[in-house]
């Protein structure tokens, strides 16, 4: 018997849309726009769906499946790696419009089982923002990007730093006149949403800082005092997260973080390095090895290696503690034929320090790694 051969169509029905003007960023759904002090993504009800419609066809005979699923943040291949999917940061809208301004291929973090991810978007999901501490080289950006990606928000950077002005956050008039007003990626941000990423945030000038406090609190919002005092309410899914280096004499520029603004960041997570002294992490020598090609017995040396620089830096002995990246640098060279030593001059040694006698207690700590008997 003749038999037609089934077809099989499935849609994909999408349930928000989104106007943009130059001028002035609107976005039209059934919800308003929400100060920073509502808390309203915490109801289960608002999470994003997706309704996917099947439809089989078989001789006179037709049958339809309607399937109401929860749409993922994100189309990441990393976003079921960590246990984020409860906690949308922007349900029944996308930020397609801003796809540009979305990570893509960021790597995976290895954070040791510490859940820095899934901590972080908790963060963003409860509270709007988050602050990370922690010495340079441990990764705060790299997952700053990742958690970007993995929620599908645009992210907005500013490398803070002493000459970092009000004009570049806030915006300002350009030309001659009051006429064409340029928006800072700060009020950008309020208005079209997304992560707003201060890098090195507690090197701004104080003035600076304040700027930030109200759009911080319960009031959620900028007053443009530079333009006919404009009042730009922040986004519904603004979120902000903010890094630094410890305050210390080695990271110049940096100072104590503002009591008012510290105030108004509720989580604090502070980083580290994964191998430091005697505790080697596997998952650090895994990750040299697949990204350099060395063998495992020369990875596990450079982690060694790495791990009491760091040790010795986190001590004060060294003004510089080796990142991952550090390390694969200098596996990249060995495995382009360079000695272990040979390479080490090339990028730890002359990294750590200019001074020859700081590149001398380098030099020696990775000779005894290297040289000592097997």
């Amino acid at each position: 018997m003749h038999r037609k051969t089934a077809m099989k169509t499935v849609y994909q029905v999408v349930i928000h849309k989104i106007y943009l003007s130059d001028s002035e960023t609107q976005y039209h759904s059934k919800c308003t726009l929400l100060s920073y002090g509502h808390q309203g993504l915490r109801e289960k009800a608002n999470a994003s769906r997706v309704q996917e419609i099947s439809s089989l066809k078989e001789d006179k005979f037709k049958v339809t499946v309607s399937l109401d699923k929860e749409r993922p943040m994100s189309k990441s291949p990393l976003y079921y790696k960590y246990d984020i999917q409860r906690y949308d940061l922007h349900p029944n809208f996308s930020f397609s419009h801003l796809n540009d301004m979305i990570p893509s291929n960021t790597p995976e973090y290895l954070d040791h089982g510490l859940h820095y991810v899934e901590r972080i978007v908790r963060a963003l999901y409860y509270f709007k923002q988050c602050s990370l501490i922690g010495p340079s080289g441990t990764g705060k950006t790299h997952i700053v990007y990742l958690v970007a990606e993995l929620t599908g928000l645009p992210i907005w950077e500013v490398n803070c730093g002493l000459s970092t002005s009000s004009f570049d956050l806030i915006g300002r008039f350009i030309g001659l006149g009051k006429e064409n007003w340029v928006d800072g990626l700060l009020t950008q941000w309020l208005r079209k949403g997304g992560i707003m990423y201060l890098d090195e945030a507690n090197m701004m000038k104080q003035d600076v800082a304040t700027r930030l406090n109200p759009v911080l609190d319960t009031r959620g919002h900028l007053v443009l005092n530079e333009k006919d005092s404009e009042v730009i309410e922040r986004h519904k899914y603004g979120y902000m997260i903010i890094s630094m280096n410890p305050a210390t004499a080695e990271f110049s520029g940096t100072k104590p973080l503002n009591a008012a603004m510290r105030r108004r960041m509720a989580v604090w997570i502070n980083f580290d390095f994964l191998s430091v002294g005697e505790t080697i992490s596997p998952h650090e020598v895994e990750m040299l090895r697949k990204r350099t090609k060395v063998d495992q017995d020369t990875a596990y040396k450079i982690i060694q290696a790495g791990a009491e620089l760091r040790r010795q830096y986190k001590a004060g002995d060294l003004p510089y503690g080796p990142s991952l990246g550090d390390l694969i640098n200098w596996g990249t060279l060995v495995f382009d034929g360079n000695t272990p030593l040979g390479a080490a001059e090339e990028t730890i040694i002359g990294l750590t320090s200019d001074n020859v006698e700081v590149q001398a207690d380098v030099r020696r700590i990775i000779e005894a790694v290297f040289n000592k008997p097997q």
